[in-house]
């Protein structure tokens, strides 16, 4: 879909009608853009302007709350700067603070209750994307109707209804999908038959709205980042984060009727039945990873659940996306109010991290530690076949066999912040059940293995590091520098009375564990159809100094190792940050080597070879690439200075 942009030259643009409510004589908030060429700083030095997100930055549209999203996208000015994606984050931002859809809604929900024979209510516990229109720049926004309001369309609701009858009874008569297609058509129709009384559908469906119960119908800001893509047979590390709409936790009115010319009420009941059923395994993108699912009341089954573990993340939390504090005014300001730039003159965004518990990140996760496994005994394009198999893919297109989601994800203390007076701020804590779910594309025959390699894959996940931010290391203190966050890190930690997830009290002892899930995790793989020898870990690619490749291979070293604490750090993560470990940078100082801790800041990001969890008791680290300096001279000094009793090997096997 193209949105035509309206020339700067036009003497005046038009605006939305009023609403019956709306007050056409009131005074509109005119939203404050700064324009360049002010001066301000130190020295009285020329500020940098501050990008506008309207095509015509002196004369911004004052779009009406009840006027959609697409009124936004009308006026926006091409993206054509270095500050393209905070001009539209901050577009986004506008649109979704300031919609307020609740008239239309009411309207919309109110015709389809007087229409429908039957109609119900479904709720998204989380968030949903159906639809996926690219707008102008390529921002992806989820269905809308002809106003611009968001809704799931009929046609969709169809396609689920039918796409679950036709499931259903492949699995109750043992035929394929294309004998399945015809068994539905007394329902559903299909121009194939030969029977005339079935080329037609019975049941027609209606577009579902969200309810009013939210202003905006529950559109939010959303975000996706694909670190880690496939380049050729390995694997780059690349954060792009994209920003995106959804909707979060709205509750739909569904509505259906018999067509003209049919009165049986259980073929309405039926594919009443088809739909809910339907609607509960997710409708739209991502369904795989905890978008999509629409629950009704009173009709929550999870038949496809086969593994679930509740959790605790302490440190510096899972993010949905980057808010800024105010859309208005998006970059940071000095204490005299003048702009803030960075080193390279560009502007600062004024954000704060919005602290979600996403059932993705854990998908993520699951996924990262599967293929650093599998690239370790497999081939790399064989691993990159079974990786989307087991977590989908979209080139070559999989859905996957395995479903991740999150009940009653919430965050139980705020998260850390800048610490400048000396107050102590709580770690940060979210909470929630982790749910493992067959998807409809998983075998019969295979779905045992499934659950075995899951299983095991996830009890790994817990004890090789965290989720979200700071994952590769264990959450730690940081009070001794109160300019910092107080907490760094992130530490996952299961809650479970299950024997499955208790841990031996030895590190030794915790080595005969380890070693043994992560063989279950190998049988299971070699169970479901791979081939190797997971005694004989392959090399991914060569190791120097400043290169190494994340998979569990030849080249890499996972141990469990005690000792003290080191001024709040965990012992294997004081060694780590140990002063005969940094190196000197370029004004003479002592700083983390980056060929062992990583690299932020400017491009490119080099992720850590370092991984490290605290279990309480010991510690378990990964090291990428240990046959070569310095993660070698890590291991060193982490062996030579553990007792004998209380460092042990993990990986390799042998």
């Amino acid at each position: 879909m193209v949105f035509d942009r309206p020339q700067p030259n036009q003497p005046k643009k038009p605006q939305p009608p009023a609403t019956a409510k709306s007050d056409i004589n009131k005074p509109k908030k005119v939203i404050t853009v700064g324009v360049g060429g002010s001066s301000g700083g130190h020295g009285g030095s020329t500020q940098p302007s501050i990008p506008s997100p309207w095509l015509n930055p002196k004369n911004p549209p004052q779009p009406d709350p009840a006027a959609s999203f697409v009124e936004y996208l009308r006026w926006m000015r091409s993206l054509d700067s270095e500050y393209k994606d905070a001009t539209k984050v901050q577009l986004l931002q506008m649109a979704e603070e300031g919609a307020n859809y609740h008239d239309r809604l009411t309207q919309l929900t109110k015709r389809t209750q007087l229409i429908a024979n039957d109609s119900f209510q479904v709720k998204c516990p989380w968030r949903i994307r159906v639809g996926g229109h690219r707008g102008p720049e390529s921002i992806l926004l989820p269905a809308f109707d002809a106003l611009g309001m968001p809704y799931i369309p009929s046609s969709t609701l169809r396609g689920v209804a039918r796409t679950q009858a036709i499931r259903e009874i492949m699995v109750q008569k043992q035929i394929s999908w294309k004998a399945a297609e015809k068994e539905v058509a007394p329902w559903f129709g299909s121009l194939e038959t030969k029977n005339p009384a079935h080329q037609a559908g019975k049941v027609i469906f209606f577009d579902a709205y969200p309810l009013p119960n939210q202003p905006s119908g529950g559109l939010a800001m959303d975000m996706a980042n694909n670190i880690w893509k496939w380049d050729g047979n390995s694997m780059k590390y690349e954060p792009n984060p994209n920003p995106f709409f959804c909707l979060k936790e709205a509750t739909f009115l569904i509505g259906i009727r018999l067509a003209s010319g049919c009165n049986d009420i259980q073929v309405l009941n039926q594919v009443k039945e088809w739909l809910t059923t339907g609607l509960q395994s997710g409708v739209g993108s991502q369904v795989n990873t905890g978008y999509g699912e629409l629950i009704r009341a009173g009709k929550v089954s999870h038949k496809s659940e086969f593994f679930r573990i509740e959790f605790t993340l302490e440190g510096q939390l899972i993010h949905g996306r980057q808010k800024y504090k105010n859309s208005s005014q998006p970059y940071q300001k000095d204490y005299q109010g003048n702009l803030r730039p960075d080193r390279q003159g560009k502007l600062k965004p004024d954000t704060l991290s919005d602290a979600e518990v996403r059932p993705v990140a854990f998908k993520s996760m699951l996924r990262y530690w599967f293929r650093t496994f599998a690239l370790g005994v497999l081939e790399p394009e064989v691993a990159k076949t079974w990786e989307a198999k087991v977590f989908g893919a979209i080139n070559p297109k999989e859905r996957g066999w395995l479903m991740v989601r999150i009940v009653e994800g919430k965050v139980t203390q705020k998260e850390p912040r800048s610490n400048r007076d000396g107050q102590n701020d709580p770690c940060g804590v979210q909470q929630g059940i982790l749910t493992l779910h067959y998807s409809p594309e998983a075998p019969q025959d295979k779905q045992n293995a499934i659950k075995q390699l899951c299983k095991n894959l996830t009890w790994l996940m817990f004890h090789l590091g965290g989720i979200g931010q700071g994952a590769r290391r264990p959450c730690y203190s940081r009070q001794n520098r109160p300019a910092a966050p107080w907490w760094r890190g992130s530490t996952l930690i299961p809650d479970s009375d299950d024997s499955f997830w208790d841990l031996p009290d030895s590190p030794q002892e915790f080595q005969k564990l380890f070693q043994q899930r992560l063989q279950d995790f190998y049988a299971a793989l070699i169970a479901l159809g791979a081939s190797f020898n997971y005694c004989s870990p392959k090399t991914v690619g060569s190791v120097s100094n400043d290169h190494w490749s994340e998979a569990v291979d030849s080249n890499c070293r996972i141990v469990v190792c005690a000792g003290k604490e080191d001024f709040g750090k965990p012992y294997a993560l004081g060694v780590l940050h140990s002063p005969d470990l940094k190196i000197k940078d370029r004004d003479g100082r002592d700083n983390y080597n980056p060929n062992l801790c990583g690299k932020v800041g400017r491009p490119p990001v080099k992720p850590s070879p370092v991984w490290i969890a605290d279990l309480g008791d010991y510690q378990v680290v990964t090291v990428f690439g240990a046959s070569s300096d310095p993660r070698k001279e890590y291991l060193t000094k982490l062996r030579d200075r553990t007792s004998r009793q209380s460092y042990f090997q993990l990986y390799p096997l042998t």
